[in-house]
């Protein structure tokens, strides 16, 4: 692509990110989620494959219509109490509709369907802007209109989201879907929380982008999308692979790692809120995710197929993206121990 269409697309993106996440009222929201998702529309299609055209489509269809539900939600609690701002969308029925319009934007189940489709259709940089940078202005939007939602729903949606993102990750071999449903796994357990601490829904999505970034950068550099690709790749960056499995296990939230830290901080509000049931449910189907993320890391450093290709190894790959890698993987892996400081921050 153009590099000069490339900046203009990128900068759309950030500039309708910061319209939605700055605005107080609920047609600038809406603007800055059109301009989001107009943006980044050539960016997953630019390929010109018909997968990739295909993707672009099912995004703008399921998109539009979110962002007309957002619209509706909106004007419906403007006909009712004459109030345009974000915070007090108190009519019950407009805060129905919008959490629907935000899990379809977000990609919760049931509007999940899509989701999985578009990233295997994106390259994998777009597919790591579509996980972290797409999700934001919806999940601000939930965090602004927290305290007015439906629990029950919300509790609901999230449940179904973690079951769901575990199972229909099990039986994937394309790298992509894997991330996909493991997204969706991770916005179930950030839509358990908003209602009861919104602040720790905003942790684990930070926490959460930056493990993926992590994740779709270093796959970017050793050029894997399949499987049985990643289990040869060994071979090329034998230390990035390394990193790679435990950024995986932290992704999975498996104790030492910086992923443990958002679930152990919601099980133990929802423990709180006298919600035990639901953080032993939460926790329990986080293990069918934990599944496909340990087939992820055994082809990433332990598998040893009988014919491996004879790559010389690289030591140092030439790519711009190393201290970004480095510096993402570090933080991925380590910041357990820092945790007290980083909820003062929070």
């Amino acid at each position: 692509m153009n590099p000069q269409a490339n900046l203009i697309f990128i900068a759309s993106l950030l500039l309708g990110t910061t319209i939605t996440i700055s605005s107080n009222h609920w047609i600038m929201a809406w603007t800055g989620l059109e301009i989001n998702t107009l943006a980044i529309l050539p960016l997953i299609s630019k390929s010109h494959h018909p997968r990739a055209i295909e993707a672009a489509t099912k995004y703008f269809l399921t998109q539009a219509a979110a962002s007309a539900l957002v619209l509706f939600s909106s004007m419906t609690n403007a006909w009712h109490t004459g109030q345009w701002d974000i915070t007090q969308l108190t009519h019950p029925t407009s805060s129905l509709i919008l959490t629907s319009a935000i899990a379809m934007k977000l990609g919760l189940v049931p509007f999940h369907f899509w989701f999985p489709e578009v990233l295997q259709g994106s390259p994998l940089t777009t597919g790591l802007l579509l996980s972290t940078i797409m999700k934001l202005p919806p999940i601000t939007l939930l965090y602004m209109t927290s305290p007015s939602l439906n629990p029950t729903l919300l509790t609901t949606l999230a449940i179904l989201s973690t079951a769901l993102g575990g199972w229909m990750g099990l039986n994937q071999t394309q790298i992509r879907k894997i991330l996909a449903f493991s997204s969706i796994s991770h916005l179930g357990w950030m839509a358990i929380i908003i209602i009861y601490n919104p602040k720790l829904t905003l942790l684990n999505f930070y926490l959460y982008a930056m493990m993926t970034a992590t994740i779709f950068l270093t796959l970017n550099t050793i050029k894997v999308l399949k499987l049985s690709t990643l289990m040869t790749a060994w071979t090329k960056t034998p230390s990035l692979n390394a990193m790679l499995l435990l950024t995986l296990l932290s992704l999975a939230g498996l104790p030492p790692l910086t992923g443990f830290l958002p679930k152990w901080l919601i099980i133990q509000e929802l423990t709180k809120q006298d919600m035990a049931p639901a953080a032993t449910l939460i926790s329990l189907l986080s293990l069918l995710s934990l599944f496909f993320y340990l087939r992820l890391a055994y082809c990433t450093t332990i598998t040893l197929p009988p014919h491996t290709t004879n790559h010389m190894k690289q030591w140092r790959t030439n790519k711009s993206t190393n201290i970004a890698i480095a510096i993402l993987t570090t933080m991925s892996v380590m910041l357990l121990p820092i945790s007290p400081m980083i909820l003062t921050i929070v």
